[in-house]
């Protein structure tokens, strides 16, 4: 799989990164800070992997699913960046 990370900082391009909206960060129970999905950069390793923790309320591993619309947003902008530039993408294995 490839993960994505997330940050409470902004870009430094526009392209670089999707911003989460407060309501999708409500339901995953993050934070109210302003936080962006990077498509820059991501970590690929295969599912599941020794470096998953599971979370301390609920023993799972998921937080969540994203809205679709939301999702193919991510999807979409990775793709772009990743056809025009050269990413950094990081084997965890």
């Amino acid at each position: 799989v490839t993960v994505l990370p997330s940050t409470h900082v902004a870009p430094s391009r526009k392209d670089e990164g999707v911003e989460i909206p407060p309501a999708v960060k409500r339901h995953l129970g993050l934070d109210d800070q302003p936080s962006w999905v990077l498509v820059s950069e991501g970590n690929e390793f295969v599912w599941p992997g020794y470096d998953l923790r599971k979370r301390r309320k609920g023993g799972g591993y998921s937080y969540g699913f994203l809205p679709p619309r939301l999702f193919d947003r991510v999807v979409k902008a990775f793709v772009d960046w990743h056809k025009v530039h050269t990413g950094r993408l990081v084997s965890r294995d």
